[in-house]
């Protein structure tokens, strides 16, 4: 009786030895794979954070420039002909400057980290 459970024990030992050395290493690689996946959640959140703050700014930027380009249409024709003139042309490229960084503004969103 005594042999057997010695020989039970022993072969346990044997089989249930890799047993927990493969139980391990999945382990281990199951962690290696969630740290890896939060640093590409964290690299996402990160670009989509400088795509945020710089489409904001063009959204702004452009906004002021088409205002001025209405300001600029609305004094042709009257007494101030020149300024409207200027703040035409002014707004104009003010606004499409704006457009230009909102339409940048997604280059972020397609960076990956290894570039």
């Amino acid at each position: 009786m005594k042999i057997q459970l010695v020989l039970t024990t022993i072969i346990l030992l044997f089989v249930a030895g890799p047993v927990m050395s493969q139980t391990q290493d999945r382990l281990d690689s199951l962690k290696q794979e969630i740290i890896h996946l939060q640093a590409e959640v964290d690299n996402i959140n990160l670009n989509l954070e400088k795509s945020r703050t710089k489409f904001q700014k063009g959204i702004l930027i452009a906004t002021i420039g088409y205002t001025v380009t209405i300001a600029g249409g609305l004094m042709l024709g009257r007494e101030n002909d020149s300024l409207g003139q200027v703040l035409l042309i002014t707004g104009g490229v003010t606004g499409i400057t704006g457009t230009y960084m909102m339409v940048d503004a997604f280059k972020f969103l397609g960076r990956s980290r290894k570039e």
